[in-house]
């Protein structure tokens, strides 16, 4: 855990690089536990690889790329379940950010 400075994160990358990779290491971690491996890897390097994680009135949020079904195309997937897969990944990525920065999730 770190001392978090949320006017430092604007400047995330300069400020905690070490500490946004370890949140998303650990949740890509989780995730390829859980759910098939070639779905989790092919949102991680096609669609969260552009993803930015900002800090907004006490939590962690991750704004994806636009198009994220469009960005997918290393997995054939059903938009049902990419959809809810994606969703499960990005809460884990907040909540990864909120363990590691030490913030409490409101």
């Amino acid at each position: 855990m770190t001392d978090f400075d949320p006017e430092k994160f604007e400047d995330k990358y300069v400020h905690y690089f070490p500490q946004l990779q370890r949140a998303y290491k650990s949740a890509f971690e989780t995730m390829n536990e859980e759910y098939d491996s070639t779905l989790i890897h092919g949102i991680d390097q096609q669609i969260l690889n552009e993803s930015e994680p900002v800090f907004e009135n006490g939590r962690f949020r991750i704004r994806l790329p636009e198009d994220p079904h469009g960005r997918l195309t290393s997995v054939v997937v059903d938009d049902e379940k990419l959809d809810a897969t994606l969703e499960r990944y990005v809460d884990e990525l907040e909540a990864e950010h909120h363990r590691v920065f030490g913030v409490e999730r409101p």
